[in-house]
């Protein structure tokens, strides 16, 4: 399924995205009310300074466009969740099965991480730092409310790695919760993440991760 997916969203961008809208459409009645309940708990568990995270909103376009176009451009090689210009990430706030996260220093906009929801009950995680915030423990905030959101909605959640990807690929030997479930094409990895331990969260002094 997952290789199937990945090849359409690379290869055929417009069948993927009627998928998009077909998915955002069915989880929109089948479990947004779960997803809302959900949030406010998970976001509150983890309020703390001196950063803030919250769900981001159509008028955070502009903050998010600044984010990723501030980045190097080798910090967005394995990162493609969506188009960067302004345009496709306003249009990206319509969709209800695409969680868009960001972490804040006061009014700014230092983190972005999502969560894409399939109505099999999978869900796929990324995140990017803004390169001057790395090692500041973002990161393991951003896992943890990623995970937590999924595992509470009862989906599964899962990311795709490129072995290529070394810096990724070495900080996730130390997430004790991350589980290889087997090869993908073009050498990449399709992961879960597991709460069976609550130690061992990853580093986040890297660039981005790369996900479906």
């Amino acid at each position: 399924m997952e290789r199937f997916l990945i090849f359409i969203k690379h290869r055929l961008p417009f069948l993927w995205v009627v998928i998009e809208e077909v998915n955002n459409l069915l989880f929109s009645l089948l479990f947004i009310k779960k997803l809302d309940k959900t949030l406010a708990p998970v976001f509150a568990e983890h309020d703390q300074t001196p950063y803030s995270y919250r769900v981001l909103h159509r008028g955070d376009t502009e903050a998010l466009y600044y984010l990723i176009a501030t980045q190097d451009p080798a910090d967005l090689e394995y990162f493609n969740p969506h188009g960067f210009d302004r345009i496709t990430i306003e249009r990206q706030f319509k969709n209800r099965s695409f969680l868009m996260m960001g972490s804040f220093d006061g009014d700014s906009l230092i983190g972005y991480f999502f969560l894409r929801f399939f109505i099999n009950r999978k869900s796929f995680v990324g995140r990017l730092i803004d390169k001057n915030y790395r090692g500041h423990g973002i990161g393991r905030v951003m896992n943890d409310i990623m995970y937590n959101i999924s595992w509470r909605m009862k989906f599964r959640c899962l990311s795709t790695i490129s072995r290529n990807n070394s810096l990724v690929i070495k900080a996730h030997s130390q997430n004790h919760l991350m589980r290889v479930l087997k090869e993908l094409n073009n050498n990449y990895l399709l992961v879960e993440f597991i709460p069976e331990k609550r130690s061992g969260e990853v580093s986040d002094k890297r660039p981005a991760e790369n996900y479906l």
